[in-house]
C-alpha cells in the first residue's frame, strides 16, 4: 500500500466525514490517514431516491439483453441497485490497447460493465476510436493521467495539467470530460485532493488487485481476483497486459456462479453521486 502523509486541511476533513458516519481511515506513513468513503458508506448517506429495477439476469446468465445490461448500456443511473444486489466493480487502467477489444469483447458476453480509466498521450490519442467503442458499449470513462506521472511527486500545475489535458482529449472524443480518475500508484493527497475537486473528478482506489504487471500467467490473474473479491469491492486491472484479457471469461464466469453482478463505479456507489474531490476505496474484508 502507497504511503500517504496527511496535512493539518485533510486532518480536518476527516473529522468532519468522521462525524457523518461514511468514513474508512486510510494508514498511511507513521500512522497518519486521509478520509476514505467506502461505496456502501456512500450508497447509505445518499438522500432517498426511488427504488431502481433490480437486475434479472447477473452477468454470465446468457440473456441476450439483460434488463439491467440494457438500461446501463444507455448510461441511465440506479439501473443496478446495488443495495439490493451483490455487485462488484470493475475497472481497468491506462489503456486502451490492442487488447481492450477482447476486453470489451468479453464484457459484452457477460453482460458486464466496468470502469476504463485511460492514460492520455500513448493511448487515447492513439487509440480514439477504441475510447468510443468503450463509451458506446455502455462502459465509464475515466482519467488516469496524462503520462502517468505520480502527482504526489510533481508541483500541483504539472499535476493539473497531468489531470486536465486527458479531461479534454477524452471529451473531445466522446463529448463528456470524465467524472472519476485514479491516480497512479493510488498516491493521493491534499494538493491532489484541491486539484481533483476544481476539476470536478472523484479519486478512485481498489479493494482488490492481480498485479497483472507483474505476470503474464491468467490462470494466476483469475485466481488473484477470485480470491480478493467481496460485495462492494473495486477490482483493478490493466487493458494494456496481455495476460489480463485471456484471464476475463474465467473471472466473470466465477463471479456469476457466486452470485455477483459486474458493474461500474458509479454504478456501485448509486444513488450516491461521486463527489468531486472525494476518496472512494471499498471497506477492507
Amino acid at each position: 500500500m502507497p504511503k500517504h502523509i496527511a496535512r493539518p486541511a485533510a486532518v480536518r476533513l476527516l473529522a468532519g466525514i468522521a462525524t457523518a458516519g461514511c468514513l474508512v481511515p486510510l494508514l498511511g506513513a507513521c500512522g497518519a490517514s486521509y478520509p476514505v468513503t467506502s461505496p456502501k458508506a456512500a450508497r447509505d448517506a445518499a438522500k432517498s431516491v426511488p427504488s431502481a429495477p433490480a437486475v434479472t439476469g447477473r452477468a454470465g446468465t446468457g440473456i441476450g439483453a439483460a434488463p439491467g445490461a440494457t438500461a446501463l448500456a444507455a448510461g441511465r443511473p440506479g439501473a443496478v441497485d446495488c443495495r439490493k444486489v451483490k455487485c462488484v466493480a470493475l475497472s481497468f487502467d491506462a489503456g486502451p490497447s490492442q487488447y481492450t477489444p477482447q476486453v470489451l469483447k468479453t464484457l459484452a458476453k457477460y453482460h458486464a460493465h466496468a470502469t476504463f480509466m485511460t492514460l492520455g498521450k500513448n493511448h487515447v490519442l492513439k487509440h480514439p476510436d477504441l475510447v468510443r467503442q468503450e463509451a458506446a458499449a455502455g462502459m465509464e470513462i475515466g482519467n488516469h493521467t496524462w503520462t502517468h506521472q505520480i502527482l504526489t511527486k510533481i508541483k500541483p500545475a504539472e499535476a493539473r495539467e497531468e489531470l486536465k489535458l486527458n479531461q479534454d482529449a477524452v471529451k473531445k472524443i466522446t463529448g463528456k470530460a470524465p467524472t472519476l480518475m485514479r491516480p497512479p500508484q493510488g498516491r493521493t493527497d491534499e494538493n491532489v485532493t484541491k486539484i481533483c475537486r476544481e476539476l470536478g473528478l472523484s479519486q478512485v482506489l481498489w479493494s482488490v488487485t492481480a498485479k497483472d504487471y507483474k505476470t503474464k500467467d491468467s490462470a494466476v490473474i483469475e485466481q488473484r481476483v477470485l480470491d480478493q473479491t467481496r460485495r462492494d469491492g473495486i477490482i483493478l486491472l490493466h487493458d494494456i497486459y496481455p495476460g489480463t484479457a485471456p484471464a476475463l471469461p474465467g473471472i466473470l464466469s466465477a463471479l456469476d456462479k457466486k452470485g455477483y453482478t459486474v458493474v461500474t463505479v458509479s454504478q456501485l456507489i448509486w444513488p450516491a453521486k461521486p463527489k468531486p474531490g472525494e476518496v472512494y476505496r471499498p471497506d477492507k474484508p
